[in-house]
């Protein structure tokens, strides 16, 4: 079937020329183990580390704090287990509730599990809520927050609703009231639209992923800042100062670097350009279907996702005919993709079911036209009006 508008940049984003071209020289005749100590394990370790120190310097790391991982997920994940592995005795950890699920249930496991153990002081889980805006209740956070708090997690932007969290507040809130307390962001969704070495730079721990910037997938990194260390999730060959063992995916991490490099390049000018299709495409729905509620302020959110609800429909439903018409749009987080339950985030945002099953994500990207909006707007305003009629 053709696609007449890709709009599920957030779910992952078109892989990158100069990407495919950076990457091809390691799927073919620099193949090399870059644990190896021969010439060409040299020449691949050496390109690793050249991808580690321009991930660095974009993202305001030292590169001995770079540790390259599969992805965000296992990002995610080595950052909370990694830290909570290290933490003794009573313990608590905070997130908001409208994290990813890769920061969710790693600390939902971790609190179960000690919680398990007779006699053994567990680690307290505290899920501070979202305003009704989508983003993070400052009030409820230091209302949680101790001398027992060892880990806070509150991602950078949100990935459903696309909310930019206050990371510089939260920050100051932490350190005011919990100094053990070691916080980590994900930043997954921000990378292509906010200067992280700013916004992150209060950050301890910082998640990133190769493939919503234009990168391959199954790449990403944990910033690791100095003087904090994670314990390591996987073992075996000490790769990553042993904070990461296995192999090196020498030809993804180059694409990464590749890929972060020509996203902050063009961040200036792609933040107003997708911006501005953002508004041209919510604009144009909200014009052709009157009724359609926007989840979230524009002015809150990244320049490329816009969330909408059309009340009485369900979002399945929907995507079906939006498939059929040809958009490429999703309910919320790719990783929820089919589940039956409503969003995590809409709901704690305050919707009820209904409402949060009624909301659709359209995110736009690197590779969105004009065209590709005012057809999807089209065939959006066509497939409401298919399902509110009953045809």
């Amino acid at each position: 079937m053709e696609v007449v508008a890709y709009l599920d940049h957030a779910a992952t984003t078109p892989l990158r020329p100069e990407v495919v071209e950076a990457m091809a020289p390691f799927v073919d005749q620099r193949y090399a183990n870059p644990s190896g100590a021969h010439a060409l394990a040299r020449d691949a370790r050496r390109a690793v580390e050249e991808a580690r120190e321009e991930v660095a310097e974009l993202v305001g790391a030292r590169p001995a704090e770079v540790v390259f991982t599969s992805g965000g997920t296992e990002a995610d994940n080595l950052a909370v287990l990694g830290t909570l592995a290290r933490c003794a005795g009573p313990a608590e950890a905070v997130c908001s509730s409208i994290e990813h699920a890769a920061v969710l249930s790693p600390m939902r496991a971790a609190a179960q599990r000690t919680a398990a153990v007779p006699g053994v002081p567990g680690i307290g889980l505290h899920e501070v809520p979202a305003r009704a805006d989508g983003v993070v209740d400052l009030d409820a956070l230091a209302a949680v927050l101790g001398h027992q708090t060892v880990l806070v997690s509150v991602m950078t932007a949100n990935n459903e609703v696309g909310t930019v969290q206050p990371i510089a507040e939260v920050a100051r809130v932490v350190r005011a009231l919990a100094p053990r307390a070691v916080l980590h962001t994900d930043a997954v969704q921000a990378a292509a639209y906010l200067d992280l070495a700013e916004v992150t730079a209060p950050c301890d721990l910082v998640s990133l992923s190769a493939h919503k910037v234009g990168g391959p997938k199954g790449v990403g990194a944990l910033v690791v800042r100095s003087p904090h260390d994670v314990v390591p999730l996987v073992l075996g060959g000490g790769q990553e100062q042993e904070r990461r063992s296995g192999t090196h995916n020498v030809a993804g991490i180059v694409g990464f670097a590749t890929a972060l490099r020509a996203a902050v390049a063009e961040r200036p000018t792609e933040r107003a350009r997708v911006a501005q299709l953002r508004d041209r495409f919510a604009d144009a729905v909200l014009g052709a279907v009157p009724d359609a509620i926007e989840t979230v302020p524009r002015t809150a959110t990244l320049p490329g996702h816009c969330h909408l609800r059309f009340e009485g429909l369900d979002h399945d439903e929907l995507l079906v005919v939006l498939d059929r018409g040809g958009v490429c749009a999703s309910a919320g987080s790719a990783c929820a993709s089919g589940a039956l339950e409503p969003s995590h985030v809409l709901v704690a945002m305050g919707l009820d079911r209904a409402q949060a099953r009624s909301g659709v994500r359209f995110t736009l990207g690197r590779t969105t036209s004009a065209e590709e909006v005012d057809q999807a707007a089209a065939v959006v305003a066509s497939a409401v009006a298919s399902l509110r009629s009953g045809c």
